[in-house]
């Protein structure tokens, strides 16, 4: 709905869905929604496909999916991504006048089953922790390099890094501007629901269990943060690292002007350097 809604109000921006959790969907029903999108908004709309099923068990069951149940996601990717191209059981309609780009969307584990299909794969999580192990993730991103298999719409490996990045006049007004959806986050981790996002200042006067802390703790540490020149040198590190071909930045924060100034200086920082000249 967001991805249509936000489409409709613009005319050149890609927009696209990062992402739908296919375990939850019917590869035919997401085929459908998305061809139908396309078809309005010809050469816009990306689709992003994950795995998860959901973080707790009233979430599990509210979409009637069993943890234990059989992982059937590479063939719900080959489904949909047959009936997309026109090479499925069951043709769409609209039917799709040019595919639609699929991106595997993984924390490090669904990288062979996107080099295997031919798709773009984007990293997020622990694996984008290079200060820990960089040796890790160059080895994971260079086998999904090596094993990749070109497909008709994805000649070449493609990746792509999502995490947060919040710049600000100092690091620690940036640390700060990630507490709101660190503290969702964690909401949604050990409570089941994700609530509206709150001041900072709220944030720090909760009242945290150790549990929730701990997850507030790993969202935050897995962001880049800090001012111009902190995040452009780990930006830079981050690069050199992975060889990404784009960075996905989906961060969020209570104060939307604090959000918009954190957006214009990352453009700024990657409109003063080529990403391979980033510092670091």
């Amino acid at each position: 709905m967001l991805v249509g809604a936000v489409a409709a109000r613009t005319s050149r921006i890609r927009v696209g869905a990062g992402g739908v959790m296919l375990p939850n969907h019917p590869p035919l029903v997401v085929a459908e929604q998305f061809s139908t999108l396309s078809a309005l908004y010809p050469g816009r709309v990306d689709l992003g496909l994950g795995r998860s099923l959901g973080f707790t068990p009233p979430v599990r069951r509210a979409l009637r999916r069993d943890r234990d149940a059989p992982d059937t996601f590479a063939d719900d990717v080959a489904e949909l991504a047959g009936y997309l191209s026109g090479t499925g059981a069951v043709t769409l309609r609209p039917a799709p006048e040019e595919t639609v780009p699929l991106f595997v969307l993984t924390g490090g584990g669904g990288v062979g089953l996107a080099a295997e299909a031919g798709l773009p794969v984007v990293v997020a999580g622990p694996l984008l922790d290079i200060d820990r192990d960089p040796g890790r993730t160059r080895a994971v991103l260079d086998g999904y390099r090596e094993a990749f298999r070109p497909s008709p719409s994805q000649p070449r490996p493609h990746v792509v890094v999502s995490l947060d990045v919040m710049v600000a006049d100092s690091a620690a007004e940036a640390a700060d501007l990630l507490l709101p959806e660190a503290w969702a986050m964690a909401a949604a981790r050990t409570r089941g629901e994700f609530p509206p996002l709150e001041p900072v200042s709220d944030v720090q006067a909760r009242d945290l269990t150790d549990r929730e802390r701990r997850y507030l703790e790993e969202t935050r540490s897995g962001a880049i943060h800090g001012d111009r020149t902190e995040v452009a040198e780990h930006l830079g590190r981050l690069l050199a690292v992975t060889g990404a071909d784009e960075l996905l930045a989906s961060t969020s924060t209570y104060d939307r002007d604090a959000l918009r100034r954190s957006d214009q200086l990352l453009a700024e920082i990657f409109g003063a350097h080529r990403p391979e000249t980033l510092p670091g």
